[in-house]
């Protein structure tokens, strides 16, 4: 056994949402990413004396989404706290955020574990807070450069219990973060663009240990594989510095990503006292229940609500429904066409297979995709009843269906001359001619090479051109065949 498998890691995920509002968490300033530095700035986000904050309502209600969507405990009461600290790029020299009131308590997020077996992370809290600016370090040789743009912008934090067990799962949280707050429309996801971010609670201890290792805090973390690589990083690194009779320090540390390696950023030797207290300039704010319905009734169906669908009711495998669920509007597009054919297995092997590649070749996104999913169901009916084959659905139909959205298949594929023959009396011809031009080929399929069928077959369909039924067909020529 190495020495890395006398050890089990403990891991809780920070993510901060910056939410997807028209202006800021408590001004009337333009939230929008990628704007001249220090335009989207007034008196209040620079923080002049006298300048009053307002909360604003939307943020409120993106809470109460997240909130239903991980099936939390939504607070009544909210009041806002100030948390103070020296901060470069936040004018103020505190921070609105909520201390002992988060919005959110409890509630879990499902994620796949090592094991492969789906299990639930639970959520310590969600909180409401405003973002720094950004500080940039590379710009000026000498001096760092502060852009207030992003100061003020509306953020819910997630604070995971520490019950992620690898990187692996910590990839996995992460990736269904990301899913969730894209289905709620809340949050873009972008981790480049620092729109999600996330910081980690890495410790080791042996496995048979009933209390955890010393934390250390991980930053800077840029993607959701980087976290996993910081994290895989770290749990070597502090089990190394044990296994060496090291101490493992209480600090934060940033990742590196070009190296691959995390580098100690400043030592933490006690809690941070931040001097908390109540916000005098906002009012606590109060969610009622009656708002919470309100709120509810405009929730779009979740991930993992439609992979049980999909899996438990549809009959699809596990895999089908992941890729699926992966995009909302992908799983939106799925479940209108499945609105109009019940042909649930056949509908996913046409999202996941003729078109998504012809999303990929043209590089479209699906509200691009020229065709309705009636007409895609449309389709997919038309081989279920064996009008078409499956081939000159997707080599002919499909893409004429293209160049013609709004055209009926049945029509399309009666022009293009592919409507299947399943009449006995025409078939059977052709049939007849095939076996008589080969009749060593019928010899040998009789003397035990049941294999030919496939060649009897391909020279039948090619013959009545694509449109002899192959149900039919198979079982006229097994007939004829096995006489």
């Amino acid at each position: 056994m190495s020495i890395y498998e006398k050890y089990k890691p403990t891991i809780g995920l920070e993510v901060h949402i910056q939410m997807l509002t028209k202006s800021k968490a408590y001004s009337s300033d333009i939230n929008e990413y990628g704007a001249l530095p220090n335009t989207n700035v007034s008196p209040i986000t620079l923080g002049h004396p006298g300048t009053l904050p307002k909360a604003n309502k939307k943020v409120i209600e993106y809470a109460v989404k997240l909130g239903i969507a991980v099936k939390g405990n939504i607070r009544k009461r909210n009041e806002y706290a100030r948390k103070n600290y020296f901060y470069a790029d936040l004018p103020k020299g505190y921070q609105i955020t909520q201390d002992t009131t988060p919005i959110i308590t409890g509630g879990h997020i499902d994620i796949q574990g090592d094991d492969g077996k789906v299990r639930g992370i639970n959520l310590t809290r969600i909180h409401m807070e405003e973002d720094a600016g950004k500080s940039i370090h590379n710009q000026d040789p000498y001096d760092s450069l502060i852009d207030l743009n992003r100061a003020g912008v509306p953020l819910l934090e997630i604070v995971s219990e520490p019950e992620i067990k690898s990187s692996q799962e910590a990839y996995n949280f992460l990736t269904e973060v990301r899913k969730l707050v894209r289905y709620l429309e809340i949050c873009d996801g972008n981790m480049e663009e620092g729109s999600l971010r996330c910081d980690a609670n890495v410790s080791v201890n042996l496995k048979e240990a009933s209390e955890f290792g010393r934390k250390v805090e991980v930053k800077n973390m840029n993607s959701i594989r980087n976290v996993q690589r910081a994290i895989e990083f770290e749990i070597k690194r502090q089990i190394d510095a044990i296994e060496k009779g090291e101490e493992i320090p209480q600090e934060t540390r940033g990742f590196d990503a070009v190296a691959g390696i995390t580098k100690s950023q400043r030592t933490k030797e006690a809690a941070n006292d931040y001097r908390y207290f109540p916000e005098p300039d906002l009012l606590p704010v109060i969610v009622s229940q009656d708002y919470i319905e309100e709120v509810k009734a405009t929730m779009p169906p979740l991930p993992n609500d439609l992979f049980r669908k999909y899996t438990r009711e549809f009959g699809l495998s596990e895999y089908d429904a992941q890729i699926l669920t992966d995009s909302k509007e992908i799983a939106l597009y799925f479940e209108e066409v499945v609105n109009h054919t019940k042909a649930y297995k056949q509908a996913a092997n046409w999202m996941m297979g003729a078109i998504k590649s012809y999303l990929n070749e043209n590089a479209l996104h699906i509200h691009q995709f020229p065709l309705k999913p009636e007409a895609v169901a449309a389709l997919i009916d038309l081989v279920q009843d064996n009008k078409v084959s499956s081939s000159m659905a997707n080599q002919k139909l499909f893409p004429a269906l293209i160049e013609q959205p709004d055209a009926s298949p049945l029509k399309l594929a009666e022009e293009l001359n592919i409507i299947q023959d399943s009449s006995t009396d025409s078939i059977e011809p052709i049939i007849d001619e095939v076996l008589a031009q080969f009749p060593d080929k019928v010899e040998a399929y009789r003397s035990g090479k049941k294999g030919l069928l496939g060649m009897f077959m391909g020279e039948v369909m090619k013959r009545s051109k694509g449109k002899a039924d192959p149900k039919t067909t198979n079982q006229l020529l097994q007939k004829k065949l096995d006489a």
